[in-house]
């Protein structure tokens, strides 16, 4: 895997024909993923009960926000959650969850409180593991169940300097 690393300095995901939108932030935010042709959006939060707790057989929902269209929220259908966008976990003893892409298990990430006490998701971006923020994914052309996938940008926060990382790969 070929990686390349840089600062907040460099915007990711965005082209000279599109502007991805940011999603407005909730309490539940674990982070988002945008991707090629179009501006519609998934986002992933934290899946709580109506108690407020978390709900440890699905801990992270997905969801797209569909900005190409009215804007308006809308599930993954059924081929998204198990083919594409969806999310696995499994409990770890600790307490922690651990998190997999349904399409590429080769991206571990961890779910797991950080020192503000909130649940957040952890990966390890530019060797460092910080908390994930956006997954960008540059796609051209391909078919829907192979698409070729140019490369795959991840961003996060350094969770002590609060320092944005920024690492782009070729799955």
């Amino acid at each position: 895997m070929t990686t390349l690393a840089y600062g907040a300095d460099k915007t990711i995901g965005s082209g000279a024909d599109l502007v991805y939108p940011v999603p407005p932030l909730n309490s539940q935010r674990l982070f988002y993923l945008q991707r090629t042709p179009n501006v519609n959006t998934i986002v992933y939060d934290l899946n709580l009960t109506n108690d407020g707790k978390l709900n440890v057989d699905e801990p992270v929902k997905a969801y797209w926000i569909r900005y190409a269209e009215n804007g308006q929220k809308q599930d993954l259908n059924y081929i998204q959650r198990k083919f594409a966008y969806g999310l696995t976990s499994k409990a770890l003893d600790n307490g922690n969850y651990d998190i997999r892409f349904v399409s590429y298990k080769k991206f571990p990430l961890t779910l797991m409180k950080a020192g503000d006490g909130k649940y957040h998701i952890f990966a390890l971006i530019a060797q460092k593991q910080v908390m994930l923020n956006r997954i960008f994914v540059k796609i051209d052309g391909g078919s829907f169940w192979l698409p070729n996938v140019t490369y795959v940008e991840v961003k996060g926060s350094d969770p002590v300097t609060g320092r944005e990382i920024v690492e782009r790969f070729k799955p």
